[in-house]
C-alpha cells in the first residue's frame, strides 16, 4: 500500500492503456451510429420511427442497468473483472448483427451491447478516477471521454463509408469483431485492478459520506441531482440525434458517405473537445461549464429542422459536439468531487444509470412524437427539454461542490 501513489504522471502507463481500451469500447457504439436506421429498413423492412428507435431503447435501458450494477459491484468483484466480463459479452454482438434473421434478434444484440458498454465504460471511468487523485480528475475524464467518443466518430465515419461502398451488411460489422476481440486481449494481459488506490485515497479524504447514495445522487443532493438530470437530458438528446438525424439526412437525399460525415462530426468534436474541456473543469466553474454546454446543445438542436444544406448541418453538428464536450467530463469530475472515495463508484454508477436511461427516454419520446407529429416536432421538443435542463443547472446547482466533514 505504501508504494501506491495517486496521480496521472505516476500511473501514466496504466492510464494510457485504459484510454486505449476505452477507445475500443467507444468504437463498438460507432459501429452502429451512422447506418442503423437504414440497416433496419433495408434488411428488415422496419420503417416506423418508433420501431427503428427501439434498438436505442433496448441499448439505453440495458446499459443504464449495467452502469448501476458496475458501481455497486466495483468494490466487491473488482474493476478489472467487470471490464473483462463486459468484453466477453461484446464479442458475439457483431456476429449476431451479421446473421440476425429478424428485428427481434437485432434488439437482443443491442441489449448485449448495452450491458457490455455499461460494464466496460463504467469500469474504465472508475479506474481512471482511482488512479489520478483529485488534482487531475477533470483532465482524466476528458481523456477518457475523448478516447471513447472520438472512436465513436471515427468508426461511425468508416462504417458509413463502408456501407456506401459495399452495403450495410456484413462488412461494417467486421470492425466490431476486431474491436471486441482486441479489447478483451488488451484487458486480459495488461490491465490491473485499482481497488488499492481507493484505499490509499480514503485514508486522507474528508468528504462527507452520503446517507443513501442512490437517493442523494438522484434527488436530494443539489449538486449531484442537478448533474444527474443534466446527464439524463444530454443522453436523451443524444439518443434522438442517433436515431433521427440519419433519417432527416436521408429525407434530404444525402448519400451514406455524407450522412457518415455529418453524424461523425458531432461525436468527433465532442471527443476532441474533451481533451481541453476536461482540463478546464479542473480550473474553471463546473456549474458554468454545465450551464453553457447544455444551452449550446439545446440551441444547436433547435435549428436542425430548419436547415437543409450540408455546411449548415455540419456546423450545427459541430456546435452540438462542442456543447456536449463542455458537459461530459464535467459531469463525472463533479460527481467524483462531491462524493467520498468509498462511495464514488456507486454514485458514478447511479449517475450513469439515469444518464443512459436518457437514451431510452429520448428514443421513446422522439420516436412517438416523430410518428405522430413528424420528425421536426420531435427534434424541437428535445431542444426545449435540453434548454430547460440548462436552466435547472443555473438555478438549482450550488457553486461550491465539495462538502467537508466537520471535525
Amino acid at each position: 500500500m505504501n508504494d501506491i501513489q495517486l496521480g496521472l504522471k505516476q500511473n501514466w502507463k496504466q492510464f494510457t492503456l485504459l484510454v486505449i481500451v476505452n477507445a475500443f469500447v467507444g468504437g463498438m457504439v460507432g459501429m452502429e451510429r451512422s447506418i442503423f436506421p437504414q440497416f433496419a429498413e433495408l434488411e428488415f423492412g422496419v420503417a416506423s420511427k418508433t420501431a427503428i428507435l427501439s434498438f436505442i431503447t433496448a441499448f439505453g435501458i440495458s446499459k443504464a442497468i449495467a452502469n448501476y450494477y458496475t458501481g455497486r459491484l466495483a468494490n466487491k468483484i473488482g474493476r478489472r473483472n467487470l471490464l473483462l466480463i463486459g468484453w466477453l459479452i461484446a464479442i458475439p454482438v457483431p456476429f449476431i448483427l451479421i446473421y440476425a434473421p429478424n428485428w427481434a434478434i437485432v434488439i437482443f444484440a443491442n441489449i448485449l451491447l448495452g450491458i457490455s458498454q455499461g460494464l466496460t465504460w463504467s469500469s474504465t471511468v472508475v479506474m481512471k478516477i482511482d488512479l489520478v487523485g483529485e488534482k487531475d480528475r477533470g483532465f482524466a475524464m476528458g481523456l477518457n471521454e475523448f478516447a471513447g467518443y472520438f472512436a465513436v466518430g471515427i468508426v461511425a465515419f468508416f462504417t458509413g463509408y463502408i456501407a456506401n461502398s459495399y452495403g450495410v451488411t456484413p462488412y461494417p460489422f467486421y470492425i466490431g469483431i476486431f474491436l471486441s476481440i482486441v479489447g478483451f486481449i488488451l484487458t486480459l494481459i495488461w490491465v490491473k485492478d485499482t481497488r488499492d488506490f481507493v484505499h490509499k485515497e480514503s485514508g486522507t479524504d474528508k468528504t462527507t459520506e452520503l446517507k443513501n447514495i442512490f437517493v442523494e445522487t438522484t434527488f436530494k443532493n443539489k449538486t449531484l441531482s442537478s448533474v444527474t438530470q443534466a446527464g439524463l437530458i444530454n443522453n436523451l438528446n443524444d439518443g434522438m440525434i442517433w436515431g433521427l438525424l440519419p433519417i432527416i439526412l436521408l429525407n434530404l437525399s444525402f448519400n451514406n458517405e455524407n450522412i457518415g460525415v455529418i453524424t461523425a462530426i458531432y461525436p468527433t468534436v465532442w471527443g476532441i473537445g474533451q481533451l481541453f474541456t476536461g482540463k478546464m473543469s479542473d480550473h474553471y466553474s463546473k456549474k458554468g461549464m454545465l450551464f453553457w454546454g447544455m444551452l449550446m446543445q439545446g440551441i444547436a438542436i433547435f435549428f436542425i429542422p430548419y436547415s437543409s444544406s450540408f455546411s449548415i448541418l455540419a456546423g450545427l453538428s459541430a456546435i452540438l459536439g462542442l456543447g456536449t464536450a463542455l458537459v461530459y467530463p464535467t459531469f463525472l469530475s463533479t460527481i467524483a468531487e462531491a462524493t467520498s472515495p468509498k462511495q464514488r463508484a456507486e454514485s458514478v454508477g447511479t449517475f450513469r444509470l439515469w444518464r443512459d436511461l436518457g437514451y431510452a427516454f429520448g428514443a421513446i419520446i422522439s420516436g412517438i412524437t416523430a410518428d405522430l407529429l413528424g420528425v421536426e416536432y420531435a427534434i424541437i421538443l428535445i431542444a426545449i427539454l435540453t434548454i430547460i435542463s440548462s436552466l435547472i443547472i443555473q438555478f438549482r446547482m450550488p457553486s461550491a461542490i465539495k462538502q467537508i466533514e466537520n471535525n
